[in-house]
This record gives structure tokens, sequence and C-alpha cells, in this order.
């Protein structure tokens, strides 16, 4: 590899590989991007659903850049996989509300989608009956429809981009895990990776999803967050429940204030279908199996003992018991089941006899003990960190990564070029959303 680059992205992600692919398509510069391991979307990127989310979940003020980023992705990654033969299936969604108090967050939603650029030809109400008559195997009280929300294979869309970063000319740096980051005075930053070796770099942009946090505070950045990290578990329904439904079924959260989703019923892109997920607090962002948290436990008991922060947050009583239910779920397959048999009846728990692939949620937390609802952007003058980036993330990677270098070219720290961007201009994206 070369020993300096204009800009180095941290992180192979679907967010980190979009950035990489922008700044191919729409600057000059030399570029490398940083990933830990032995290829690109080994970690959130390809261990989830593959959902296209609707932004109907999202508050129009609170989440309004990822409302509108994820309203704007879907037309981005319909085209992409378009080109690139990747498979896109604008399968629906329907929300579902199994009592009136739920029914009462429904029209929440229903609001909300269409402030965040929903049409009601898209997203609308349904009584129970016409539930029934859409999909006859689904009780609820009422529910939302939305035809604005598809699947895809996001790991496949995340190699494709880098692919393509690569074409336009980024250098890709794997098995790299950066260990330390020096900067006197103006020089260019140096990075030195876990294996001693060492380049530099005038800007960095940290895409390193639930390492994130750790590398903006090793810049000095984002002291007054911290981390905790949420494991999702999947139960893959057998053949015999495949064409139980048309479109993936979710259902209203019974933690509103907790940005975690009750399991739901999801339709795959490869045609399975899938229960899950849940939300059981872990010790690292890797923690996929109970082997490797038990791994990390000791440290962050450690760092968790003396931050007050996360003291604070696990002194509420919801939360306590929000974690208890999680970890019951995680234990039993039947808990996890039947919540998804509140809406599909016909589930039988002992059917299910194969696990999903588990991912990882990172969730940032402020000094008060309180979720970040959005996702966070913070910079000095030789690097930006974006933390919090989780779903739906992937639907809106594209034009977030647009927006982040048609910032970064307004404000001169890229030059900018058109050759390869013919339909995709960074500043008309940015400008969307």
């Amino acid at each position: 590899m070369n020993s300096h680059y204009d800009v180095a992205v941290i992180g192979g992600g679907i967010l980190g590989s979009s950035i990489a692919y922008f700044l191919g398509l729409s600057t000059k510069c030399s570029i490398a991007v940083v990933e830990q391991e032995r290829n690109f979307g080994m970690h959130a990127s390809g261990r989830n659903t593959g959902r296209v989310h609707a932004p109907f979940l999202y508050h129009p003020e609170k989440r309004r850049l990822t409302a509108r980023a994820a309203l704007k992705g879907y037309d981005m990654l319909k085209e992409y996989c378009s080109h690139n033969d990747i498979a896109f299936i604008a399968d629906g969604v329907m929300e579902v509300a199994t009592s009136e108090e739920d029914t009462k967050v429904l029209d929440r939603y229903l609001d909300w989608g269409h402030k965040n650029g929903l049409t009601e030809s898209e997203l609308n109400y349904l009584s129970s009956d016409e539930v029934r008559r859409i999909e006859s195997n689904v009780r609820c009280n009422s529910a939302i429809i939305c035809n604005r929300d598809a699947s895809t294979d996001y790991g496949l869309v995340t190699k494709k981009l880098i692919k393509d970063a690569q074409k336009f000319g980024c250098h890709l740096v794997t098995n790299s895990k950066i260990a330390k980051f020096s900067r006197i005075d103006r020089a260019p930053i140096t990075l030195v990776k876990d294996t001693g070796e060492n380049f530099s770099a005038d800007y960095i942009v940290n895409a390193a999803g639930g390492n994130s946090l750790n590398i903006a505070k090793a810049m000095g950045l984002a002291k007054e967050y911290d981390c905790l990290y949420f494991r999702g578990e999947y139960w893959t329904a057998p053949r015999e429940y495949f064409d139980l439904t048309s479109m993936s079924i979710y259902s209203v959260p019974k933690y509103l204030e907790y940005p975690f989703l009750d399991p739901h019923w999801i339709l795959r892109v490869d045609g399975s279908r899938e229960i899950g997920p849940n939300a059981v607090p872990v010790f690292s962002p890797y923690s996929y199996d109970w082997k490797i948290n038990l791994k990390n436990s000791l440290p962050k008991i450690i760092e968790s003992s003396t931050n007050l922060a996360i003291l604070r947050l696990f002194r509420k009583s919801e939360f306590l018991l929000l974690s208890s239910r999680e970890f019951l779920s995680s234990f039993s397959k039947k808990v996890m089941i039947n919540r998804v048999r509140r809406f599909l009846p016909s589930l039988k728990p002992s059917a299910f006899i194969e696990r999903g692939a588990s991912g990882v949620r990172s969730s940032l937390i402020n000094k008060r003990g309180e979720f970040v609802p959005e996702m966070l952007m913070v910079e000095n003058n030789y690097s930006l960190h974006i933390l919090n980036y989780n779903s739906p993330g992937a639907t809106g990677a594209l034009p977030i990564a647009a927006k982040i270098v048609s910032g970064l070219i307004k404000r001169g720290y890229l030059k900018s070029t058109n050759e390869n961007a013919p339909h995709w201009d960074v500043n008309e994206i940015s400008d969307s959303i």
C-alpha cells in the first residue's frame, strides 16, 4: 500500500463501502478503505434481515435525516440492484396492532409516514377485516400496510459497492485493525495498524459501526457518550410456513421509548422466513454467541461499574424489565415464537428447529442514561465520525454516503469531478435529504 492517502475510510460495512464508492465516483483523491476483517460486510451489513425499510416508524423531527435517507435510499438501492443484477423484491410490510392501545400508535405511525414523504397510495390504514382479506392468517385489531418496503441482500450490495470503489481507484486494506492514531500540529494523521505498519492520511472518515465510538474517543471526540450492545437473535421458519403470508408482518413494540422492535415475521429475499429479532444485552459489538460474549464480559463490567450514564440507565425499572424479557427470549424458543403467535396464531414453537444468524446493534447513550435516537456525526478539522448508525442504516447508506462526500467537497476538503458520475450527483442527492 501507499504511505499516504488523501482520505482513509475506516470500516468496510455498507456505509463505509458507500462512502468509498462516492469518493471514487465524485473526486480525484487517493483513498484507502481499512477493514479489520478479511472481507467486507462481515458484521452488521451481512448479518441483517435484508429489509429495505419504509420510513413510517421514525419521528419526522427527532429522526428526520434517518427518515429522509430511507425514503431516498429505497429508489437508489432499487436502481443499483437492478443495474448489478442483485435481487430487489418489493414485497411490502404490514404493521399490526393487537390491542386498542396499539391502534393509537398506528395512527401516529401513519401520520409520521406521510410527513416523511410516503404517499397515501404507499401507506394506508386497514381494519381487521381488511387485514384478513389480504393476509388470511393474520389476526389483529387493525394495521397499516406499506407497499414501499422491500427485501434485498445487503451483504451482496456491500461487496459490489467496494468492488466498484476499487475500480474507481480506492485501495483496500483488509485484515487490518487501527491500533493508534497520532498527529503533530497540522501534519497528516498517522494510522498505526495492529501489525505495527503505518500510513498517513490528510482526512479520516470513521464508519466503523460498533467500533466507531472508540475511534472517535481516540481522537478526542464524543467523550460525553457511551455505548451499549444488544444482540438480535432469529429463528428460521420451517418450509411448511413459507406461504403463511405474502409480506413481512411487524407488530407495535411494547416499549416505545427504547430503540428496539418486538420480534416480527420476516420475508427474506431468498424466499425463506424468519422470526426475530429480540434485543439481548451483550458485552461487545461482536458478541454473536454466548462464548464470545463471556470472553468480553469482564472488561465491560469493570468499565460499566464506574460509568454514570450506564448506571443511570440500569436504574430504570422499565429498562431492567425489558432486559430480563430479552434474556428469557434468548433461552426460551417458546417465549420468542409466542410473541409472533399473537398475530400469527397458527405457528407452533415445536416446528422451529434452526436458529438464524444473529447480529449486534450498538446503541449510543448520553450522560443522562438516555438512548440517542438519531445517528450522530461529530468532526474536527481532520476527521468525521458517524456514530449510532443503526437500522434503517443499510436502507439509507447510499444517500447518507453521498451527503457526507458532498459535505467534504463543499467544505473544501476534496476536489470534485463528475467524470464517473453521469446520473448520480452527490450534491443533488445531498440536497434531496
